[in-house]
Order: structure tokens, then C-alpha cells, then sequence
């Protein structure tokens, strides 16, 4: 049984390669369970929460899975897909 309230984000830049593979891979994995994954682009947000890019900036593209990390650099599919289902 899948829970609907789970929340995935993606922490992303513009004109980041793995994170345009991550978010595509993100969606494909998130449609199964019914949600669909936001994104913060972490140089635009830095205008209003500076500490999010100095906390990942350096290590994107990074899954929130209810607003906390889950994986980084790569979409950790089978992790992802287990946490989805609790």
C-alpha cells in the first residue's frame, strides 16, 4: 500500500545534466505511486534561504523524501521505491 501524503523534491540548478537525468528518472519512479515530484532550483532560492545552496549546492542534484535528504548525485531507485510504500 503506498502512502499518498509522502512528498518528493528534487534540489536542482540550471543547466545541470545529472539533474535533468534525475528528475525525469524521479518522475518515472514517483508516477507509479501517484505523486508528482517539485523541484527548487537551490542558486534561486538562495535569494531567500541562502543555506540551502551552501548545504547541497555542491552535491546536486539531491531527493527530499518529505523534506529530508534521501540520496544525492543518483536517484537510489530501489531505497526510493521501498520508502514510497511505507
Amino acid at each position: 500500500m503506498t502512502n499518498p501524503t509522502h512528498s518528493v523534491t528534487l534540489l536542482t540548478r540550471a543547466g545541470c545534466g545529472l539533474c535533468a537525468t534525475a528528475l525525469e528518472r524521479l518522475r518515472s519512479i514517483c508516477a507509479e505511486f501517484g505523486i508528482e515530484p517539485g523541484t527548487v532550483d537551490v542558486d534561486e532560492a538562495a535569494a531567500t534561504d541562502p543555506g540551502l545552496r551552501a548545504e547541497y549546492g555542491d552535491r546536486l542534484p539531491v531527493v527530499l523524501l518529505d523534506g529530508r535528504e534521501h540520496s544525492y548525485f543518483d536517484v537510489d531507485e530501489t531505497r526510493l521505491r521501498a520508502d514510497l510504500t511505507r
